[in-house]
């Protein structure tokens, strides 16, 4: 059984409980077919009256029985297994932020969710029950045949290893057929999203056509991948077959010429040939669930991958934690943030983001990060934000280390709660602008929503919408200008009085002079008494710093008015 699933099955005694059950089920209904072949045989033979067959019709039943309970039980398992493991990966992805997820593509990992995970199915009611049978009843088989004649259980005995032996070899190469094929479904799946998401950028460059063709060619690619699995599950279910049949000659041959021949009576001839293929049966049925059980396999070691891999990153993405001598920061006060020497690399990257970076931000100081795009300028907002941890270096928030080893998410929500954010794109959810807006603070009032849409200067406009500050907004605020969708952001930043720190992200990028002269007055009014650390291009917010760092290939290139810290710190 697979290691992880086996872990998580332990863990939750509700899906333990109903994969029993689906177990137990399908070994006794095996096991009552030594019991059905008994009475056929005597019925047939005439050593049992014809009244057995009430018994044999109430063993038939029992079996119909036990399979309905382990086709609900299995089917309870199958979806209890599911919800625990989406729940699980929905709070990895969560508790990961959205830098991080950088190392993934979004697209895969809705398919991994839904179609991947749904594939379990197969693997949980089918093979399961399966290979529990196959590992009782033929060897319940085999000891009532050693009984019944031993020249035909020693002929079982010999050719029963060849199914599993067959099976096995096929196995092995199913295995690799079937992780291209989900491999080829993932990328089928992560490319179309990301295709559909940034629609608009390529008809505005023209390249929505060559895109049309790469889906063509990624689903081509998907539906050879299927067929390829497809003629290996029917080799094998071929091989299989023929293993069986071969064998069950080799039986029926010699109990058919033993009978003729007078040296075998015909209740234990019938008895033989109605249980041999019992014997192959579940392992017959075992290979062939186990080419429909692969691609659930497959797509339970990408699940559990992410959940074990982002576990150790999000162990060490952790909260502050003093430095040797230092004390907890104190909220309410803009406090200085340092830099020492610090170093991120993205996963699966080779070249740093930022390398060995030394930067000293006083109490109260607004700095600009300019640089090209992809200098590392966002990834330092994402180390402040917690979204990174360092791969060396430190960050330190008035002598005390943000995201280091060793502690735990309480202090880590108390520094959050310090900040304010502003992101290059924010994202609008589908509720209403005050919702929107009091997203960092659940609990501000309507007039404190009032006077912080105010403030951003936003309040002409949401009170011009259909119904003012209760109108609900589209996924993504759909029927919002980019300059409207900003302000809702800068919004958001002063309904956080209580934040002293300001990161914004290029808050005027793809804005018109008129937004931009808006959330340029706004942000000048927001950073005031804070700690503000704004990306810009553009002029007007680079006005509003009182240094200038720039940026680039990962490291400080030009700093302005810095802070002389010694052989280690900023210049």
């Amino acid at each position: 059984m697979h290691k992880d699933l086996l872990r998580l099955i332990r863990s939750e005694q509700a899906v333990r409980r109903h994969l029993v059950l689906c177990l137990a089920a399908a070994i006794l209904a095996g096991l009552l077919v030594l019991l059905q072949a008994e009475l056929l045989a005597g019925v047939l033979s005439g050593r049992l009256a014809v009244t057995a067959l009430w018994t044999l019709a109430l063993v038939v039943a029992a079996r119909a029985l036990l399979g309905l309970v382990q086709g609900v039980a299995a089917g309870h398992a199958s979806t209890a297994v599911k919800s625990v493991l989406r729940h699980r990966l929905l709070a990895r992805l969560q508790e990961m932020g959205p830098a991080r997820l950088t190392s993934h593509r979004s697209g895969e990992l809705v398919t991994l969710t839904g179609r991947g995970l749904d594939a379990l199915d197969p693997y949980l009611s089918g093979y399961l029950p399966a290979v529990a049978v196959g590992g009782v009843v033929p060897i319940a088989v085999l000891a009532r045949l050693t009984f019944a004649d031993l020249s035909s259980a020693v002929i079982v005995l010999v050719t029963l290893p060849l199914i599993p032996v067959f099976g096995a070899l096929v196995g092995m190469h199913t295995k690799a057929v079937t992780e291209r094929q989900w491999r080829a479904l993932s990328r089928l799946g992560g490319h179309f999203l990301d295709v559909v998401r940034g629609l608009p950028t390529l008809r505005a460059f023209g390249r929505a056509r060559y895109q049309a063709e790469v889906i063509a060619r990624v689903t081509a690619e998907h539906r050879s991948a299927t067929m390829r699995t497809l003629r290996v599950a029917f080799l094998s279910s071929m091989v299989l077959e023929l293993a069986a049949s071969l064998s069950l000659a080799l039986v029926a041959v010699p109990v058919g010429l033993r009978l003729l021949g007078g040296t075998l009576d015909l209740p234990t001839a019938l008895l033989v040939l109605l249980l041999a293929p019992e014997a192959y049966l579940p392992l017959r049925n075992m290979g062939t669930r186990f080419h429909a059980a692969m691609e659930g396999v497959t797509a339970a070691d990408d699940a559990f991958a992410v959940l074990d891999g982002e576990a150790a990153a999000s162990r060490t993405a952790a909260a502050p934690r003093p430095a040797a001598g230092g004390g907890a920061p104190g909220a309410g006060t803009a406090p200085e943030i340092r830099l020492e020497n610090v170093t991120v690399r993205y996963p699966g990257r080779g070249e740093a983001a930022l390398e060995d970076v030394s930067l000293v931000i006083a109490p109260g100081e607004r700095v600009a990060l300019v640089g090209e795009s992809g200098a590392g300028k966002s990834t330092l907002l994402h180390l402040l934000l917690g979204f990174l941890t360092p791969e060396s270096g430190r960050v330190l928030v008035d002598g005390v280390e943000l995201a280091g080893p060793g502690t735990g998410a309480q202090e880590w929500e108390a520094w959050r709660a310090r900040l304010a954010s502003v992101p290059q794109r924010p994202h609008l959810f589908a509720s209403s602008v005050a919702d929107n807006i009091r997203l960092g603070a659940p609990g501000a009032t309507p007039d404190q929503v009032r006077a912080a849409a105010r403030a951003a200067h936003a309040d002409g406009f949401v009170t011009e919408l259909p119904q003012g500050y209760d109108t609900a907004l589209g996924e993504r605020g759909v029927n919002l200008s980019a300059g409207q969708r900003q302000r809702i952001a800068l919004a958001r930043a002063f309904c956080r009085p209580a934040a002293d720190v300001l990161l914004l992200d290029e808050p005027t990028a793809r804005l018109d002079g008129r937004s931009e002269a808006a959330i340029v007055a706004a942000t000048r009014k927001l950073a005031e008494g804070r700690t503000a650390v704004i990306v810009a291009h553009r002029p007007a917010m680079i006005e509003l710093a009182d240094r200038v760092v720039r940026i680039d290939d990962g490291r400080v290139v030009s700093d302005s008015g810095a802070v002389t810290t010694g052989a280690g710190g900023a210049r």
